[in-house]
C-alpha cells in the first residue's frame, strides 16, 4: 500500500538556525520558509537526493508544534510521511485494519499542495504517520 518515503517532518524550536544548519553545514539544498495557516505551521524543505527533511516551526500560539516544542524543546521528529496512490483507498484500508486516523478521517491538503491524512501514533509504535497521495 505505501509508497516510497515522501519526508521526514521536524519540529524546530528555531527555524532560521535549524534551515542554517542543513545548508551551511551539511551543504543541502534549503528552501524558503513558507507560511501555512492552514496547519498552523511554517515549513521549510530541505530536498535531498532520495527524499525531503520537512522542518517545521509553530505559526501562532494555536499551532500543533508548539504543543509539541513546549514537551520536546530542543524539537525532534515529528512524523514521517508516505506516499500512497490512492488516499481514500488507503485510508479504507488502514480503518478496516484497525488503524485509526486522525481528525474527521477526510483528507486535507497538505504541504505539497497535495491530499494528506495523519494516522494515530498509537497504532505505530509511536510514530505520527502521514500519508499523502502522489
Amino acid at each position: 500500500m505505501i509508497g516510497k518515503l515522501n519526508h521526514i517532518a521536524i519540529a524546530v524550536p528555531d527555524l532560521q538556525a535549524a534551515s542554517a544548519l542543513y545548508r551551511d553545514t551539511l551543504g543541502a539544498k534549503v528552501s524558503a520558509p513558507v507560511e501555512q495557516p492552514e496547519h498552523g505551521v511554517y515549513t521549510v524543505f530541505v530536498e535531498l537526493p532520495n527524499t525531503k527533511i520537512e522542518l517545521i516551526h509553530p505559526l501562532g500560539e494555536k499551532s500543533p508544534i508548539a504543543n509539541f516544542l513546549a514537551r520536546n524543546t530542543s524539537g525532534g521528529v515529528h512524523h514521517i510521511c508516505y506516499e500512497v496512490d490512492d488516499i481514500l483507498a488507503a485510508r479504507d484500508q488502514l480503518k478496516a485494519k484497525g488503524a485509526r486516523v486522525l481528525g474527521d478521517g477526510e483528507p486535507r491538503i497538505g504541504a505539497h499542495g497535495k491530499p494528506v491524512l495523519f494516522l494515530n501514533p498509537k497504532d505505530f509504535t509511536g510514530t505520527l504517520v502521514e500519508i499523502e497521495q502522489k
